[in-house]
């Protein structure tokens, strides 16, 4: 059985939707799309998300995951999965950095710029790591994701 994903919606009108008032509207879709857009989850969250030094995504990716477990708390699904992708996106950022000075991936010729590996940036990106595992294979979190 192929169950065809929603792609997630671009032409709603996101200043003015209250997604906890509204769940219904919400998708799940690919990875982090959406992030900050959706509120007021994006309002909640994002001013904990960090990752310039582990310290700082120890603390930043601790306090998103006790969000996601204060959503899970209230059957909040859409709090839930937010809170996910601004984890994932701890992760998918730190290692952007940790592999491009800058996080910057081309030059401005659109050439590729050479890897490196900042071994503090690859901290924390698996902090970051650690905590959106957790999340996203939450059987509680699986479970409403299915329902959804």
């Amino acid at each position: 059985m192929n169950k065809q994903k929603k792609e997630f919606d671009y032409s709603l009108d996101y200043d003015s939707i209250d997604f906890r008032k509204h769940p219904e509207l919400y998708r799940v879709d690919r990875g982090e799309q959406g992030v900050l857009m959706v509120e007021p989850y994006k309002s909640e969250i994002l001013p904990h998300w960090r990752f310039k030094t582990p310290e700082i995504a120890e603390k930043s990716s601790n306090k998103i995951y006790q969000q996601f477990l204060d959503y899970k708390s209230s059957k909040d699904f859409v709090g839930m999965d937010m809170a996910r992708k601004f984890l994932q996106m701890g992760y998918t950022r730190a290692r952007r950095y940790t592999n491009y000075k800058g996080g910057r991936k081309y030059k401005q010729d659109g050439e590729v710029k050479e890897r490196q590996n900042d071994p503090v940036k690859a901290k924390s990106a698996s902090i970051f790591m650690e905590k959106w595992k957790l999340a996203r294979e939450d059987q509680d979190y699986l479970a409403l994701k299915k329902m959804h």
